[in-house]
């Protein structure tokens, strides 16, 4: 079944016409490429007289390129198709946003953006150093970068491979160049770009057992130092991909991610003349380009290619479900005070006596997605005692305490996140001359205890797991005005309402090391609401009445929610990624029916419903009143 995906990602890719179908929530205005032939999406001719281009990776059965990993990333983030087509291709396809080039450096790609994009034969093949296309470079001549876009940047391969890197500083010097490309476009107005190390150049088919694989495994490091450095400088959200660790898990557990176990992945290829595997490879016993990692000597393979765009995908998508932990704690708060207005629709004691209370509930929680933010389905439960005191005829006071516990799925694999709320509330109601109020203010701890990110990554899922605490604080009041006399069977109170809420997520890393483990700072959440109801009852039966209440509420905290991050591999390198944004209206409505079992005992049932665009919150509550 993850096979089918694969291929239905593959397909896509190569088609070009099905990505906005698969596409999930992205914020992003389009995708725009720079780099060498790991992201080339086929600049050059077919000579074998394909439509596409020629691509760096294998064919598939029909004789189609395989994507490059900016282009199934593209389809996954729903970018138009048109946009993921080559920059400066020979006439194949319209002129799109990949400026990647085979043979490309560093210093090329720096060119591709703020002087002339050429595509030219690299060195080594037949015609080397020929033109033939140049444009203007993408922000050449003043042009400004597009704020909204991704960017996605590769390269230092071909500084290698090419002989201008053999020493540990021009290593340094390439990787400080490759930044200046970066750097770049942070100055023309990019603020996301997604960066590549370099793989481990020493681990490919091309130099594997030789006597370069280790002075080139050191290198690589130096280079990837460098740029590292260079890129925790640059005032943009830069976004690491640490492929050479990605690639040393693939290698250390192919199974993990359907390549073959049997075979050497590092010094085997699909259709290279040097290395082709002699069961998987093009002309190999069972040709089959996913079991393999590489498709020559240095290029991956549709099996890497995929690898790396879900593993991109993985940290993009992140802040969509992590952006919504603040919104279950609000999600325990809010269903906390609906149980306080619960409980105060029960009749009051008498002057000098308490109440207590038992209650029980169940809750639903129904976030859609947005442009920033995943989708997620939550699940409830909770238990709350308190009790109250009557000073007056016109004051009750009281405390009351609750535990929540969640669970929210969320996400195209259905991460797991759990909440362990923990609040108490104090408050106070006053009822005088039909005039009536009520407030509360409320506190907590919040306890994550199991939060379990989970993501597609090549044929297979992967988990990445974590706990961290947080706090939570609201303070919630109500004027209302009873239009009917106390003596009334019927009751109708317009009133208003006030509430100011303020979550706190802390930071925590999850814990596996791997390529994919990231870590996350501090969230807060806070949430100031006015809002405006009516609120009514009916006793229609001596010990029996029926309520019911409907407000509108209006939210001034609706900017969209970001979140810092780092990779934890690279923890000096963090980068800041939005995600979930509040609704600015509310509509929110309670029905609640009250028996008196006996003089003083009270039995209550509640449903409560809130909607705004995309969340949609319910629950359900049953409760136990005694005075004494």
């Amino acid at each position: 079944m993850r096979t089918s995906r694969l291929l239905r990602y593959s397909l896509c890719s190569l088609a070009l016409a099905c990505s906005q179908a698969i596409a999930a929530p992205s914020p992003y205005s389009t995708l725009i490429v720079f780099g060498d032939s790991l992201s080339d999406a086929g600049q050059f001719p077919d000579l074998t007289g394909g439509t596409n281009g020629m691509r760096f990776t294998n064919r598939d059965a029909n004789g189609n390129y395989a994507p490059v990993s900016p282009m199934i990333l593209g389809g996954r983030l729903g970018i138009a198709p048109d946009d993921l087509n080559p920059s400066t291709s020979l006439g194949i396809r319209p002129d799109g946003n990949n400026w990647a080039v085979g043979g490309y450096t560093t210093e090329q790609i720096l060119d591709s953006i703020t002087d002339t994009s050429k595509t030219v034969i690299p060195p080594g093949n037949p015609g080397a150093g020929l033109v033939l296309r140049e444009r203007d470079g993408y922000l050449a001549n003043g042009l400004r970068a597009d704020p909204n876009a991704m960017y996605y940047l590769t390269g230092g391969g071909n500084d290698f491979l090419q002989g201008l890197v053999t020493s540990p500083s021009e290593a340094a010097v390439a990787g400080t160049r490759l930044a200046a490309s970066a750097q770049a476009l942070q100055q023309g107005g990019a603020r996301y770009i997604m960066v590549w190390l370099l793989p481990d150049l020493g681990q490919t088919p091309n130099f594997s057992g030789t006597p370069q694989q280790g002075p080139l495994s050191q290198l690589s490091g130096v280079f990837n130092q460098a740029l590292v450095n260079q890129l925790s400088q640059i005032d943009a959200e830069i976004i690491p991909l640490n492929i050479p660790v990605l690639l040393s898990e693939a290698l250390a557990n192919p199974a993990q991610f359907g390549l073959a176990t049997d075979q050497n992945l590092v010094a085997s290829c699909y259709s290279g003349s040097s290395c082709q595997n002699p069961v998987y490879g093009e002309n190999g016993a069972s040709p089959d380009p996913t079991k393999l990692l590489f498709n020559d000597a240095v290029h991956p393979t549709i099996a890497g290619q995929q690898l790396i765009a879900d593993y991109a995908y993985s940290i993009i998508s992140a802040p969509w479900e992590l952006t919504l932990l603040p919104e279950m704690a609000h999600a325990s708060l809010r269903a906390h005070q609906d149980e306080l207005r619960n409980q105060w629709q029960t009749p009051w004691q008498a002057v000098g006596q308490w109440q207590a209370i038992v209650a029980t509930g169940a809750q639903d929680l129904d976030f859609d997605d947005q442009r920033s933010s995943a989708s997620g389905d939550g699940r409830g439960y909770n238990l709350t005692v308190g009790g109250s005191y009557r000073l007056d005829e016109a004051w009750r006071l009281g405390v009351a305490a609750g535990v929540y516990r969640q669970k929210l799925e969320a996400g195209e694999q259905d991460s797991d996140y759990k909440l362990d709320s923990y609040l108490a509330s104090v408050f106070a109601e006053y009822r005088a001359n039909r005039w009536w109020a009520d407030a509360a203010l409320s506190a907590g701890h919040l306890d994550y205890r199991d939060l379990k990110r989970t993501f597609a990554l090549g044929v297979n899922d992967r988990s990445e797991k974590g706990d961290t605490d947080g706090e939570a604080w609201a303070v919630t009041g109500r004027l209302g005005y009873n239009l009917a006399a106390d003596a009334s069977a019927w009751q109708l109170a317009p009133f208003i309402s006030a509430d100011y809420a303020r979550v706190k997520v802390d930071g925590y890393d999850e814990n596996s090391g791997r390529s994919t483990a990231l870590g996350f700072d501090d969230q807060e959440r806070t949430s100031r609401r006015l809002g405006a109801g009516l609120q009514g009852s009916y006793q229609f039966a001596p010990s029996t009445r029926v309520f019911a209440e409907v407000a509108r509420e209006h939210e001034f905290e609706d900017d969209r929610q970001d979140v810092t991050m780092h990779l934890t591999s690279l923890p000096a390198n963090d980068f800041t990624l939005t995600g979930y944004t509040p609704q600015s209206n509310l509509t929110r409505a309670s029905l609640g029916l009250s028996h008196e079992l006996r003089a003083g005992v009270h039995v209550r049932g509640n449903y409560n419903w809130r909607k705004s665009d995309e969340l949609t919150q319910q629950g359900v509550s049953l409760a136990v009143s005694l005075d004494f």
